[in-house]
């Protein structure tokens, strides 16, 4: 009679906790928490659940693969069909440099500033990135002399670019002096002599690179 008063207790006892723990969480009741309002847990582990539950109750320390969140993808921006695509303009121009100054000299000649303006006149062609001016001289004079001699030219034509309109951020100078020369073995001699003088003149030029981009034509 003791034992079956005692298990009615116990079972009013459960009944009246679980009545309260219920009471701690009225948004959610398919969950039996305790009056700490954590869940209770079976000896596996497993919350235990109410005959109410439905998969739209359930909590992340429960159910976590219920209750994870499906990432969004992020969005592309719209591609712009308005811009036409671009490629890469790269254009070498190879400037002799008795037309641009006079034999042994950084100074530009009037014929010498024709050629640049018709650099810039293709400028406007194409969205400038940058314009390398490269000065070499021929192998008349010692080394030293030649390699002053083209950074001076090339700085040259940098100034005179710069003066219509290029910006000066754009255009990078480099002499090579008597290092590259295009002539080869084929002019003899070591002495200044007129002969020589002509035979070396592809030798004392200023190579123009532009390097742009261009609208791609349809």
């Amino acid at each position: 009679m003791n034992k079956h008063i005692l298990k009615v207790a116990l079972l009013a006892t459960l009944g009246m906790s679980a009545t309260v723990a219920l009471a701690q969480a009225p948004n959610n009741d398919g969950y039996i928490f305790d009056t700490r309002g954590n869940v209770y847990r079976s000896g596996f582990g497993l919350c235990w659940k109410t005959t109410r539950w439905t998969p739209a109750m359930a909590i992340p320390e429960c159910d976590p693969d219920l209750t994870k969140k499906e990432e969004k993808p992020t969005p592309r921006p719209p591609e712009d069909k308005k811009k036409p695509p671009v490629e890469p303009g790269v254009e070498k121009i190879t400037l002799a440099a008795d037309a641009l100054f006079d034999f042994d000299k950084a100074v530009l000649r009037p014929e010498g500033k024709a050629k640049l303006d018709d650099v810039v006149s293709k400028l406007d062609k194409i969205n400038l990135e940058v314009i390398m001016a490269v000065g070499h001289t021929d192998r008349i004079g010692s080394d030293s002399y030649n390699q002053k001699l083209s950074e001076k030219r090339a700085a040259a034509v940098k100034s005179y670019l710069v003066g219509k309109g290029v910006p000066a951020n754009r255009i990078y100078t480099e002499g090579k002096g008597e290092t590259q020369p295009v002539t080869g073995d084929t002019c003899k001699g070591t002495k200044a002599t007129k002969k020589l003088i002509e035979c070396l003149q592809p030798d004392r030029r200023v190579q123009v690179e532009i390097i742009g981009t261009k609208a791609r034509s349809e």
